[in-house]
């Protein structure tokens, strides 16, 4: 009979004659490997600037409605070209959100702005 050994740490394995790991931490361990070795998939992209995105407008909008400079949000890695829906208010604005926090690009004393707000429920229309 053949000896099998772990996947992940090599050591002789124990038990049911189709087991790969000798616990869960191998297991666990050895996934994780293959898939940092992966490319990373457009999904994952997309996912994680949108979360970054989201922490970032969290973190300057702590009043409900705040305006910053452009460049403060993109130094940290904010990328306005990602966002999961927008909203037209009464004057024609379009606000982008990013879940539940939204922002809207202005131009104020030549200089580029966000002004950053928070989803309402009067936004549902």
């Amino acid at each position: 009979m053949d000896q099998k050994n772990c996947l992940y740490c090599g050591e002789a394995l124990r038990g049911r004659s189709d087991k790969k790991y000798c616990n869960l931490h191998c297991k666990s361990a050895y996934q994780y490997e293959r898939s940092k070795n992966l490319p990373e998939r457009f999904f994952d992209k997309v996912d994680n600037q949108l979360r970054l995105n989201r922490k970032i407008l969290k973190e300057f909008n702590k009043g409900g409605k705040v305006t910053v400079r452009k460049e403060l949000l993109t130094d940290l890695g904010f990328n306005d070209q990602f966002s999961t829906h927008a909203w037209r208010n009464q004057n024609g604005d379009v606000y982008h959100f990013v879940y539940e926090y939204g922002y809207l690009k202005r131009m104020e004393n030549g200089r580029e702005k966000y002004v950053l707000i928070i989803w309402q429920d009067y936004m549902e229309k």
